[in-house]
C-alpha cells in the first residue's frame, strides 16, 4: 500500500513541479489584467479612489486623477498580459515590483482608510493591500525562472542541483 502512495505522490508533485510555475504566471496574469481592465471603467473598481489619491500623493498632484487610473489600468494590464503570455519577463516584473510598491504607500499616506485600529485590524481596502504580499512572493518565484530555471520535485536531484551549483560559483561569490 505504501508502495502504491509513493507513485502516486510523485506523479503528483511532479506533475505540481512541472506545471507550478506556469499556472502561478497565468493565474497571477489573469488577476493583474483583470483589476486593470476594471479601471477602464469608472466606479467598477473598488481600489479606484484609493489608488488614484495614492497618484495624486506620489505625483505631488502632477497627475491629476482622470488620467492617473488610466495610466494604471494600462500599466496592470501589460503586467496581466506580459504573465499571460510569457512574454518580456524581466519588464513585465519590474511593472509588477514598481505597481507594488505603489500598492504598499497608503498605509503610509492614508493609515486610517487601510486600519480600523492600527496596526492590526484591516479595513476591506488594507486586506487587498496585504494580500499583495502573496503577488509580491509569486513575482519572487516567477523572476527566479527568467533565466530557464524551474522547480524539482525530486529531494535528492535538488541537493545535487545545488551542489553542483555551489561548485561552479566562484569562491569569492559564496555567501
Amino acid at each position: 500500500m505504501q508502495h502504491k502512495f509513493d507513485q502516486i505522490d510523485y506523479r503528483i508533485t511532479n506533475w505540481m513541479a512541472r506545471y507550478g510555475i506556469l499556472l502561478l504566471r497565468i493565474s497571477v496574469g489573469i488577476v493583474f489584467f483583470w483589476f486593470g481592465f476594471l479601471k477602464f471603467f469608472p466606479g467598477l473598481s473598488p481600489a479606484q479612489d484609493l489608488a488614484t489619491r495614492t497618484i495624486d500623493v506620489l505625483t505631488f498632484g502632477l497627475v491629476p486623477p482622470e488620467i492617473s487610473i488610466y495610466i494604471l489600468a494600462v500599466w496592470e494590464c501589460l503586467i496581466g498580459l506580459g504573465l499571460i503570455l510569457g512574454v518580456f519577463m524581466r519588464g513585465t516584473l519590474l511593472l509588477l515590483f514598481g505597481q507594488m510598491l505603489g500598492t504598499i504607500t497608503p498605509i503610509l499616506f492614508f493609515p486610517h482608510e487601510v486600519f480600523t485600529h492600527i496596526p492590526y485590524a484591516p479595513t476591506l481596502e488594507g486586506q487587498y493591500i496585504i494580500k499583495n504580499m502573496v503577488l509580491i512572493s509569486a513575482g519572487i518565484v516567477i523572476g527566479a525562472t527568467v533565466r530557464g530555471g524551474g522547480m524539482v520535485a525530486d529531494p535528492h536531484i535538488a541537493r545535487l542541483a545545488h551542489q553542483q551549483q555551489d561548485e561552479s560559483r566562484p569562491v569569492d561569490a559564496l555567501p
